[in-house]
């Protein structure tokens, strides 16, 4: 009798992936060990650098990163979280009684890591939306990238050692900040993007794009030992997201085209953004997932 592989997974519960983590849907070919890491920020540098999941969530521009620096993982076209991300730049009313993007230049601005996803796509809406000039800003991190071989532009500053983001924002050391599910619920702490809730679906609606944060990737391993298994898992979170009630506008597509438009914003943005060295295309992307899922992936 054959044994049923194992494939070590780490994956956030979402709408989409809770009846494949509860078991609802299953495989009589795979089990999976799941890793339900909080926050599964803290999965992703061990996937980018070590490849320490067979299967695992990934933040869209760590992905960019790890292809840039020849990591043997492949990206497969489901986008497991995105969100729109007009609200996650915020001030502290204690230190400014307002405070708009076109106030930034000179200012203090802290974000987790320059490489952060939601960072990312925060500084694109203030470039491409607000005109802003993105090096007029102090950017202050407090983490390195996920890949160790990536050094951030000379703009960009680290925050001292032992001092945490939302410190810093409460007691004024920063101007603003980026930060995501960590939001406080505190009246004091204010989105500095007006209408922030409202922007980003006008942004949707004029785009049809979504700002996509993590998608699914396989060690390149794995898809070139066992390629029908992971045809196997990606089949299986298909029918997992087609138990979960649908979202309007869809900010979790499957598919390559579904995914496309909005991936080469991705890549458009991590360019401007000296996130990667070059320009990639979307066919070298997912040559691998193309050659792997066929027209399945469609």
């Amino acid at each position: 009798m054959t044994e049923i592989p194992t494939f070590k997974t780490a994956l956030k519960a979402y709408p989409q992936t809770q009846a494949l983590l509860d078991g609802r849907v299953s495989s009589p070919r795979i089990n999976f060990e799941f890793h339900q890491i909080e926050p599964i920020h803290n999965a992703f540098k061990p996937m980018a650098q070590n490849q320490t999941f067979d299967v695992s969530e990934l933040a869209v521009f760590t992905y960019l990163q790890a292809y840039a620096y020849n990591k043997p993982i492949v990206l497969l076209p489901v986008v497991l979280a995105s969100r729109f991300q007009h609200g996650c730049l915020v001030y502290n009313k204690d230190f400014h009684d307002h405070l708009t993007p076109d106030m930034l230049p000179g200012k203090k601005v802290g974000v987790r890591a320059y490489t952060q996803t939601t960072g990312a796509w925060v500084r694109n809406i203030l470039a491409q939306e607000h005109n802003l000039d993105l090096e007029s800003v102090q950017w202050v991190i407090f983490e390195g990238a996920h890949l160790a071989e990536y050094k951030e532009p000379s703009f960009v500053t680290r925050a001292p050692a032992g001092t945490k983001l939302i410190d810093l924002l409460m007691s004024g050391e920063i101007d603003a900040a980026i930060l995501g599910n960590d939001l406080p619920d505190d009246p004091k702490i204010c989105p500095v993007i007006p209408n922030a809730a409202q922007a980003g679906r006008a942004w949707h609606d004029k785009t049809g794009l979504i700002p996509i944060n993590h998608m699914l990737v396989a060690t390149k391993a794995l898809v070139e030992t066992q390629p029908d298994l992971v045809r196997e898992v990606y089949d299986l979170f298909k029918q997992s997201k087609a138990l979960a009630k649908p979202s309007t506008p869809d900010m979790r597509p499957l598919g390559f085209d579904a995914i496309t438009p909005s991936l080469q914003l991705v890549v458009d943005l991590a360019f401007q953004q000296q996130l990667i060295p070059r320009h990639f295309t979307i066919d070298e992307l997912f040559a691998d997932a193309r050659a792997l899922l066929g027209s399945a992936g469609a």
